[in-house]
């Protein structure tokens, strides 16, 4: 590393969209997570709002595969940031990362992007809730709390299978001891035959335990990431306790669930029905100015089931607008886009769109 590393004149900041970038650590966080830390070739400042996530862009048994992963550096440390993965049985990617991804290997990604952040949230008092490596957003934000010195209140409630399944731990624990207004507290979910000594809470997070370690949680802003059915159970806790839930915030990325894929195809094949019946005057123009390429489609469909048409390959990983991997820019006319989360304010007033999501009003023109 030279000095010419730090030069502000050359140093880029990290903005929303598909960049190259290097492992250069990978940390053994417990039996079957790791954390993997990249950077750029050229200096990058990764700046991103904490709770954000990108979207690896990977190439398994030559085939293309995207996955989104929540970054869990904060970028309080810009030169670099990490996703921390678990090994899940089965799982093509993480499985992947682990037993392939080595210190030097490079790789695509896409990013940041995320409506589930603390800073577009800010409160005095929060209450962090994590299951398992749901933690890594969180753990985000709390470093981003730790190190910029914030006045706030932190109540960190993470629940874990067993004590050597907890993520982050020793660095929680060296956090939560410097700040008073931090409190940290672990419920281990095991009742029985944990295998190690515990003396903390044990079972299913559940309203007693709630207010024993947050007592004023219902005076709080509620972030929330973990397994499906924890935070299904986090949400029937305060629902049943009049949380105003404008105040609840949860990671919501995931793959694609299997009902949403089936009606994507239910609805590719309708459209093919209704196409062979519209008259030539009610389709719509779609022009890609990069490939020099254009179609006619019917209302209602998408800018990437257009690009698709045209044999054009626009990266897409989730399908529902959160990972923004399919973003594109738009060159003339308007779309209706219903994204959720995946695409920020300032990329739209910049005249991006989400292609898996964004549906003609009339004649367009797209920049791929």
């Amino acid at each position: 590393m030279t000095t010419n590393f730090f030069n502000p004149v050359t140093t880029q900041t990290w903005t929303n969209g598909r960049h190259h970038v290097r492992c250069v650590k990978i940390i053994q966080e417990t039996w079957d997570v790791r954390t993997f830390c990249f950077m750029a070739e050229q200096p990058v400042m990764f700046f991103f709002k904490p709770g954000q996530f990108v979207t690896l862009e990977l190439e398994i048994d030559n085939q293309p595969v995207m996955r989104s992963y929540t970054i869990s550096s904060s970028p309080s440390v810009p030169y670099s940031f990490s996703i921390t993965v678990k090994q899940v049985p089965g799982g093509q990617v993480s499985n992947w990362l682990h037993a392939n991804l080595k210190v030097g290997d490079e790789l695509v990604v896409h990013g940041p992007v995320g409506n589930f952040n603390s800073i577009d949230f800010p409160a005095e008092k929060v209450l962090l809730l994590s299951g398992g490596v749901g933690i890594t957003p969180l753990m985000s934000m709390t470093r981003w709390l730790f190190d910029t010195n914030a006045n706030v209140d932190v109540e960190f409630i993470h629940s874990a299978r067993a004590p050597r399944d907890v993520i982050f731990h020793r660095e929680l624990v060296h956090m939560f001891s410097r700040i008073p207004e931090f409190k940290l507290h672990i419920v281990c979910e095991k009742k029985e035959d944990i295998g190690e000594a515990w003396a903390g809470y044990r079972g299913f997070l559940t309203q007693p335990m709630l207010e024993l370690m947050a007592p004023d949680f219902l005076e709080r802003e509620i972030f929330c990431c973990g397994p499906v059915p924890y935070m299904n159970a986090i949400k029937a806790i305060l629902r049943a306790n009049n949380y105003n839930m404008d105040h609840y915030h949860e990671e919501l990325f995931g793959e694609t669930p299997v009902d949403v894929q089936e009606d994507v195809l239910e609805l590719a094949e309708q459209a093919e029905v209704e196409a062979e019946l519209a008259e030539p005057e009610d389709l719509i123009n779609i022009e890609f100015a990069q490939s020099g390429k254009s179609v006619r489609i019917q209302a209602g469909e998408t800018v990437h089931a257009a690009a698709a048409k045209l044999g054009l390959h626009i990266p897409k990983a989730c399908g529902m607008g959160i990972c923004g991997t399919c973003r594109v820019e738009l060159k003339s006319g308007e779309v209706e886009m219903e994204h959720n989360g995946g695409i920020t304010d300032e990329d739209i007033e910049e005249g991006y769109i989400l292609s898996c999501c964004s549906k003609p009003k009339g004649d367009l023109v797209v920049d791929f």
